[in-house]
């Protein structure tokens, strides 16, 4: 992805919290090695010493879902210690709803006013998941996109659901300041060159 001039990379560690299981810091470590591009891990994170070993083995940012919403004071601890810049606040909805643990267990508060109050708790950036799209290549959830980004300052990364350069385009008339592509990138001819030029000739600024 490097070579493709990707702008970051985000990896997310999707069975970790499902097999009770943490961050896998020395494949982390073994990647960042590597790479001179910004890279966000998630995947397991549950203490501020996940923070700590992932940072020092070369991630630029962490993403965390169930082990904020399992315990809230973990964003502020994390940021304090490491600054928001270095948090981020994975938030997946699915039915209108937000999830935790891979979205198996629904928690009853709306994306909106979690992503206002990781905001408050100092996370730096939302990356924000449609889980039901996810994958499917039929585009970002507009609405959720909207919802979210008018409702705090922070960048919300849209994510779940690119099939094409018009979803990009999609997504940050939406209100995302950032868009994540994974299966669009993989099973269809987009590239990342190709999403840069397109929304730079729609008059955004990007990075050619």
């Amino acid at each position: 992805m490097e070579r493709r001039d990707v702008d970051e990379l985000i990896i997310l560690d999707v069975s970790a919290t499902p097999n009770s299981r943490g961050p896998r810091f020395e494949e982390v470590t073994q990647l960042c090695e590597n790479l001179f591009m910004p890279v966000t891990i998630g995947g397991g994170v549950r203490h501020v010493g996940d923070f700590k070993r992932l940072l020092a083995g070369g991630a630029d940012k962490v993403a965390c879902c169930t082990g904020f919403l399992e315990r809230p004071e973990f964003i502020t601890e994390a940021s304090e210690k490491f600054g928001a810049q270095a948090v981020v606040a994975a938030i997946d909805v699915k039915s209108h709803s937000l999830w935790a643990r891979c979205g198996s267990r629904q928690i009853e508060r709306t994306p909106v006013e979690w992503a206002q109050e990781v905001e408050a708790r100092g996370a730096g950036e939302i990356l924000l998941t449609s889980i039901e799209r996810d994958g499917m290549l039929n585009g970002y959830d507009l609405d959720l996109i909207r919802s979210v980004a008018d409702a705090v300052d922070i960048p919300v990364i849209a994510a779940g659901g690119c099939g094409s350069y018009v979803h990009l385009e999609e997504a940050f008339n939406a209100g995302a300041h950032a868009v994540a592509v994974g299966a669009a990138f993989q099973f269809t001819e987009a590239t990342p060159r190709g999403a840069a030029r397109y929304l730079h000739e729609q008059g955004f600024q990007v990075r050619l």
